[in-house]
């Protein structure tokens, strides 16, 4: 009997070759300094930090890793070029690893990793409540609304969560609890940017 460990795992493109996300807890900290971030894993080391960068055309935010040494980024305008998409890009490829598409309907954010190429879907980030959804926009500041979200494969089955804390910084934990069928990396890529993007 062949052993199926042995083969390549189905989120193989879409891995980013520069980091290492394999645990299956991360925190994501706003710094109280606009858009800056530090995502630590479950051992509480810092794997990721990123920004964005001030006074682009189209927003852009750059992640390093914990050494300084560029990991990947986010820019806005991927497969449609148009508003609501981003692509996240692998520094160390040069490659678009995967698209996200907001979809923002009712004050509700719901968020869709693509494939860069042929758009199809491979996860979905989506808020759990959709009124407390609406609040973060009419109340504010947003970061006193934590936001919960969970995430879904392309077949709906639900493979983590992202929940957000009460702080007067924004401050995110992300949960992978079953990513066989989702590109990991690029969920947890994902999950780490959702801040900056919706409080852009």
């Amino acid at each position: 009997m062949v052993d199926p460990s042995t083969f390549p795992a189905e989120s193989s493109a879409y891995d980013i070759s520069t980091v290492d996300l394999s645990d299956d807890r991360y925190e994501v900290t706003q710094s109280l300094v606009r858009n800056k971030y530090a995502v630590t894993d479950s051992a509480g080391d810092v794997v990721l930090r990123g920004k964005q960068k001030m006074f682009k055309l189209k927003e852009e935010f750059p992640f390093v890793t914990a050494d300084g040494e560029d990991a990947f980024s986010v820019k806005a305008g991927g497969i449609m070029d148009v508003a609501g998409n981003y692509a996240i890009t692998d520094a160390g490829t040069g490659e678009e690893v995967v698209v996200l598409d907001e979809d923002l309907s009712l004050l509700v954010e719901n968020w869709t990793i693509r494939d860069p190429d042929t758009g199809e879907a491979l996860a979905t980030i989506r808020s759990k409540n959709k009124v407390l959804s609406a609040l973060r926009h009419l109340v504010g500041p947003a970061n006193l609304i934590p936001n919960k979200y969970e995430i879904f494969d392309a077949d709906g089955g639900h493979v983590g969560d992202i929940a957000g804390q009460f702080s007067m910084r924004d401050a995110y934990t992300v949960t992978i609890d079953d990513a066989s069928g989702v590109p990991k990396e690029a969920v947890i890529a994902a999950a780490c940017i959702l801040d900056a993007l919706e409080n852009k």
